[in-house]
């Protein structure tokens, strides 16, 4: 006889009821019917099945159920709903019910059925612009295929708006739509639409309750920025040139800048009572602000509890603040708590690493406050452990000579700065990614150091073609900046390719050519730490040139007549002769080799360095008519002595510090021992023996040359990418033993790009100084024995990622040349003004574009000035 069993079975289907279930006998019973009025009764889960998420595995969505088979439930009860609501939250379904496939027994079988969300197949934007579509999708996270959930969309419509926030649109509408794609079943076609409306301004700015500091204080005038530094009203003449968009971001920061203002005047208790942003019109907001200022403080005491290495006078002198000051909580914290902490850098830079300082304030009377500056100094500690990870470009001992924090030395602050700038100049790590972590272990009183790197390849390629008179002039030059020559007599030691590398050495090669008129090649070697054990600097260089004249045909030809009458505007030219013309017994070669030698000083600091080159060049001339010899051999015998200073912390994008070089080159004085008469020497230049006699007088070249040069650079705010200023002086003075044999070569080629063409200067520096053309500012054309340059430049980065630099500048400048030393006169300047851009790119080196307009006559003429396009390729002049 079968028995009769009542049974309760929780069906959940979303948007429908619940339907009952109706007693059963122990028989299989198949979609059993649930009744809620009867009591739940305990059952044991014979099986568990999955319908409707073709995407997802079983074992993973009843897993999330949180139900196993075997488990007890009531039915009704609350184990099922619990499990449809786990996978509601999940949000990943549009549908979710649980039901019994069927009953056997004391036994149920359960079926999940889900309804997955649509994936989307396709995302479009509309009423931005490109860059804003590009940057939306990076914020928002959508992405095709993804499924699309209630809680993706509400997120992208906040994101949306705050991204539109933060450039002023405050009143922009966003609305996303979602549509079937009829091409592709169980997927969306999502729709962004934003209006944007116009950028909301600020009307006016209302401020209430302030007296120490006025309200032209903290709004700002035209030429000195207020309190609100990008909270400015529209319209108004002192935030002409400031942005005057409604940020809310922005607005707080100010609001906050404000109260940090008061503090520094001495009112600590000053606070913002209330302040309002309401809207003036659909374009403009007004702003309120109402504060108290409470009372003005002054310091009384100042005391110092805990110090046992430094007395309280000297740490009195690093705060800079004593009794009876206004009691200034910036200054203090500047002073305590930042980088500019003078009181923690005298600790650090002495390995008191575990140093704490708590400033407190332990009594206040009336406008009077006493200070306590409490201090735990704690043992000093000894580096460890120096890791250096993310190498793998030079050999690890070549990153560790360059470190100032070497195991078993007490930690320094100062040290740890300086390592960072020794890496970042060597040029082979990305300076904005040099990440040293700091791990002190008080247990043991000592410190490890974990430097991160990211390695960059600064090797460089230079490939550049230009058309001249003579035809297509080509250059190529290769730079290995990680060259190893030790290697290239090692056994197996070549890496990563053809080239030796790893040591830090710097190797390069270049030639350019035209054919048969103009031809160089140069090679340049440098061991930064010749014998690998201190930085002693070693270097060698050779190069040679030639360059070939026109024949004397070429200017009896039609071509050259035709041209000179189209010049003139007697005719028009035909086609380039000019290579037609080649005299290949007119030219002038140049070769020359240096070997150099510099050492790093410790005396006044080692920052300076000391360095040596012994050079000689010979000069062959014949027949050359463009120079004051024509004929003969030239030779140039000099020893070059420098003094330099480099305390820069980034080699591309320098944002502190300075470069400086003292630098002289002297040649023996032949004139003073040869027993020549150049006073009377080649005087005529019609003389049958004048070539001989130039000969005679310029064949040991004769000279003592002076140059100083100063760059200062000084970061105008404390971010990484911050705006930096660029300060410049240089001189150069070229002298001679005897005022008879002033030496031809060796002269200053001022003004330009600065960038050396091989027609003009190939025995002279050039110089440059934009807004001018090139070498215009020499007088004569060749003969600057003195010149100088001053230069204010301000620069600001557009892009600072991993290899690639680009920063936006612009510039005064001013400088001149002179045919004599006795009339150089600083003050006597040509003046330029202009903007430019420069790009620094791995394996190409430094690229830039200036636009300089020069303002001042060149010889009594505007021609040489004016408006002018300097290009930059390879250097920075």
């Amino acid at each position: 006889m079968k028995t009769v069993k009542s049974i309760c079975l929780t069906l959940l289907i979303l948007g429908t009821g619940f339907p009952s279930v109706q007693a059963q006998t122990e028989e299989k019973q198949v979609k059993p019917t649930v009744e809620y009025s009867r009591i739940p009764r305990s059952y044991t889960i014979g099986g568990i099945s999955v319908e409707g998420a073709k995407n997802y595995d079983d074992y993973m969505l009843i897993g999330l159920s949180g139900l196993t088979v075997g488990q007890k439930v009531n039915i009704p009860g609350e184990e099922i709903t619990d499990a449809v609501k786990r996978f509601w939250r999940n949000g990943l379904f549009s549908n979710v019910s649980i039901e019994a496939d069927s009953v056997v027994g004391d036994k149920v079988y359960l079926c999940i059925k889900l309804t997955q969300r649509p994936r989307v197949s396709q995302i479009n934007y509309s009423g931005v612009k490109k860059g804003e579509r590009e940057d939306l999708e990076n914020r928002i996270g959508l992405l095709k295929d993804n499924q699309l959930t209630p809680n993706m969309i509400d997120r992208a419509k906040f994101l949306i708006k705050k991204y539109f926030d933060e450039k002023g649109y405050k009143n922009a509408e966003i609305e996303i739509l979602q549509r079937d794609d009829v091409t592709a079943p169980d997927k969306t076609i999502v729709d962004i639409r934003i209006d944007k409306k116009e950028k909301v301004k600020i009307h006016s700015i209302t401020i209430e309750g302030n007296h120490a500091l006025s309200t032209k204080k903290i709004k700002g005038t035209m030429f000195v920025p207020g309190v609100f530094k990008k909270t400015n009203e529209k319209g108004r003449p002192g935030s002409w040139f400031r942005t005057k968009k409604f940020i809310e971001e922005k607005y707080k920061e100010d609001k906050e800048n404000l109260i940090k203002k008061y503090n520094e005047l001495g009112y600590r208790d000053a606070v913002i009572l209330e302040d309002s942003v309401t809207p003036h019109n659909e374009k403009t907001v007004d702003v309120y602000v109402k504060v108290e200022e409470g009372q003005r403080y002054y310091l009384r005491n100042i005391e110092w509890v805990g110090n046992t290495i430094y007395s309280t006078t000297a740490l009195n002198n690093l705060l800079r603040m004593k009794k009876g000051d206004v009691y200034n909580q910036t200054k203090l914290e500047e002073r305590t708590s930042t980088d500019e902490d003078a009181v923690g850098n005298l600790y650090y830079n002495n390995g008191y690493v575990f140093y704490r300082l708590d400033p407190v304030e332990v009594n206040i009377d009336g406008d009077s406050i006493d200070l306590e500056l409490r201090i735990t100094e704690g043992p000093q500690a000894t580096i460890r452990h120096i890791a250096i990870n993310g190498n793998d470009r030079v050999y690890e001992s070549v990153v560790r000579r360059e470190l100032r924090t070497k195991p078993g030395d007490l930690f320094s602050k100062e040290a740890l700065e300086r390592s960072f700038r020794e890496i970042a100049s060597m040029g082979h790590f990305d300076p904005e990614q040099i990440d040293p972590k700091v791990v002190p272990s008080q247990s043991d009183g000592t410190v490890d150091i974990d430097w991160g790197l990211v390695s960059k390849s600064n090797d460089q390629i230079e490939f550049s073609l230009g058309y001249g008179q003579t035809g297509v002039i080509g250059k190529i030059g290769l730079k290995f900046s990680n060259f190893c020559l030790a290697n290239l007599f090692t056994k197996g030691g070549l890496r990563r390719g053809v080239l030796p590398q790893g040591n830090g050495e710097t190797f390069s090669i270049s030639g350019q050519t035209n054919g048969q008129y103009y031809q160089s090649y140069s090679v340049n070697y440098m061991n930064p730490w010749f014998g690998g054990k201190r930085p002693n600097a070693l270097s060698f260089s050779a190069f040679f040139s030639k360059q070939t004249d026109v024949s004397d045909n070429y200017y009896n030809s039609s071509y050259y007549n035709s041209y000179y009458n189209y010049l003139y505007g007697y005719g028009t030219s035909g086609s380039n002769y000019y290579e037609n013309f080649l005299d290949p017994d007119s030219y002038v070669k140049l070769f020359g080799v240096s070997l150099g030698w510099g050492k790093r000083l410790r005396w006044p600091d080692d920052y300076f360095q000391l360095s040596a080159d012994l050079s000689y060049q010979r000069y062959i001339l014949r027949d050359w008519n463009y120079f004051l010899i024509s004929n003969g051999s030239c030779n140039n015998i000099a020893l070059n002595l420098a003094l330099s200073r480099n305390s820069t912390d980034n080699p591309i994008y320098p944002r502190r510090g300075s470069e400086f070089t003292l630098s002289v080159g002297l040649t023996p004085p032949y004139s003073l021992f040869d027993n020549k008469d150049y006073k009377n020497l080649a005087n005529n230049y019609q003389s049958a023996s004048y070539d001989r006699e130039m000969q005679e007088k310029y064949k040991w070249i004769e000279y003592h040359k002076w140059k100083f040069k100063l760059r200062t650079y000084t970061a105008l705010s404390s971010m990484v990418k911050c705006p930096v200023l660029m300060t410049r002086i240089e001189f150069g003075l070229l002298g001679a033993y005897n005022k008879y044999k002033k030496s031809p070569f060796e002269t200053y080629y001022v003004g330009g790009d600065g960038m050396s063409g091989y027609s003009t200067t190939y025995a002279t520096e050039t110089i440059g100084l934009r807004g001018y053309d090139n070498g215009s500012l020499t007088p004569s054309g060749y003969t600057g024995y003195a010149y100088d340059r001053f230069t204010l430049e301000l620069r600001y980065p557009l892009m600072l990622q991993g290899s690639t630099n680009i920063y936006a500048l612009t510039f005064i400048e001013g400088g001149n040349a002179w045919s004599s030393v006795k009339d150089f006169n600083p003050f006597d300047m040509k003046r330029s003004a202009g903007v430019g851009v420069r790009i620094f790119l791995p394996m190409v080196g430094l690229l830039g574009i200036d636009w300089a307009y020069g303002f001042d006559d060149v010889f009594g003429s505007k021609q040489y000035g004016g408006s002018q396009f300097h290009f930059i390729l390879g250097q920075e002049f």
